[in-house]
């Protein structure tokens, strides 16, 4: 249900606009779209998870938001940031 250390790392390294970048929007976005990807899988089997299902839903808002202060910052960067993680909008 979490995500894994060296997974995270991947996706920093990946997504980060310098070195040691972990506070961009792009990183964050990337590492809670994980996050939620991983939690509707386990949905899947666990369909009475109330308690975790808050949770997601509090990362689905977040990513909004941090996605919503990308698009009104640089709307190239909001758009191949989506583009690149499969968001639709």
């Amino acid at each position: 249900m979490s995500i894994t250390a060296e997974r995270k790392a991947e996706l920093i390294q990946k997504f980060a606009t310098k070195s040691g970048d972990t506070g961009s929007p792009e990183v964050q976005v990337a590492v809670l779209t994980e996050r939620i990807n991983n939690l509707t899988e386990h949905f899947k089997d666990h369909k009475k998870d109330n308690h975790s299902r808050r949770g997601l839903l509090k990362m689905v808002s977040q990513r909004r938001k941090l996605l919503d202060y990308l698009r009104g910052k640089q709307e190239e960067r909001y758009q191949s940031l989506i583009k690149e993680l499969g968001i639709r909008r």
